[in-house]
């Protein structure tokens, strides 16, 4: 595994992060063992959120802490301040209230990154750094930013954060992935896959300011599970997939993909995670690897280097990998 520092932060989130959406209490024991197989590849940030699941992954990967007694070598990467169906919630209150939810359910007493899981651009950006800095302040979390905003609006906070004297937002939770994103899974998401994305993946990329991308192989496009023969499906996610990514353009990079995995002698997963990494983002990927075997797999995909070629291959710049 590889780390690397992010500001403000203690110690060194991993390069791939282990999200908790498929954590349940209906059966724990499988649970731990998801989680077990994280730190034993050397995932040591794991993706939290208020929203999962009304608090139950939040609940079960508290007690998997406990029972490890492994609170210290964790980098919880926490979410809050989720719109719902009557109101943008990117409010001082929603997010204190949210992170002592949080706080609550995992029975620590602070995240390490904690991240706006939407925007509100009606909001002054000033009342939303300025509630962050006072939860940093009390010792709630360490560092934050934004999951879901626009790179514009993370400088409209950092150029108010350093004009007076606070701590600037530290990370950001776009969407990113080789598949490009024809509709949005769910609402007010923000990816900066594609080519009209060009500008945002610019400033990241200019700035290396850190990005933690989320469905990071595409939302399961690039899961290995499918294929232009399999496009519909009873499981919600690969069904998601389809809609959100199984466009004409990505069916001929996941070609690609299978065909670079065959000559490496590697998985389609682990060539869809290699390229993200190669992206020259300062880049950290969220997956959620669903079984022990696939977190494990998953991981090795750090040590995988595609070539240039290879690169502009499966980025449709040329016609062949070599």
């Amino acid at each position: 595994m590889k780390y690397s520092s992010i500001s403000h932060l203690s110690n060194q989130p991993s390069r791939i992060v282990q999200g908790t959406i498929p954590l349940t209490s209906k059966n724990e024991d499988a649970s731990f063992r998801l989680l077990d197989a994280a730190i034993e590849a050397g995932v040591n940030t794991f993706d939290t959120a208020h929203g999962y699941g009304g608090g139950d992954q939040e609940r079960v990967f508290g007690r998997w802490l406990k029972a490890r007694n492994c609170r210290d070598n964790v980098i919880i990467l926490g979410k809050g301040a989720h719109h719902n169906s009557d109101r943008r919630r990117v409010t001082p209150y929603d997010i204190e209230s949210d992170l002592h939810d949080s706080l609550a359910r995992m029975q620590v007493d602070h995240v390490d990154l904690y991240l706006m899981h939407r925007d509100d651009d009606t909001l002054p950006v000033d009342e939303i750094v300025d509630a962050l800095n006072r939860l940093k302040n009390e010792g709630l979390m360490q560092a934050f930013g934004g999951s879901n905003w626009h790179h514009t609006r993370i400088q409209q906070a950092n150029d108010y954060a350093l004009a007076n004297g606070l701590q600037p937002f530290s990370a950001s939770s776009p969407n990113f992935s080789l598949a490009e994103q024809y509709r949005e899974p769910w609402l007010n998401c923000v990816t900066i896959s594609g080519d009209s994305n060009a500008a945002a993946r610019d400033y990241y990329r200019e700035n290396q300011f850190p990005v933690f991308a989320w469905s990071s192989i595409g939302g399961g496009f690039f899961s290995g599970r499918m294929d232009r023969d399999k496009l519909d499906w009873d499981d919600y996610f690969m069904k998601l997939a389809v809609d959100c990514y199984a466009g004409e353009t990505n069916l001929i990079r996941l070609d690609r993909v299978r065909e670079i995995a065959k000559r490496k002698d590697c998985s389609v997963p682990q060539v869809a995670m290699s390229w993200v990494l190669g992206s020259g983002l300062n880049l950290f990927a969220l997956t959620g690897g669903t079984t022990p075997e696939e977190i494990t797999e998953t991981a090795k995909a750090i040590d995988i280097t595609l070539t240039p070629a290879e690169h502009a291959y499966l980025n449709l710049e040329r016609d062949t990998s070599e």
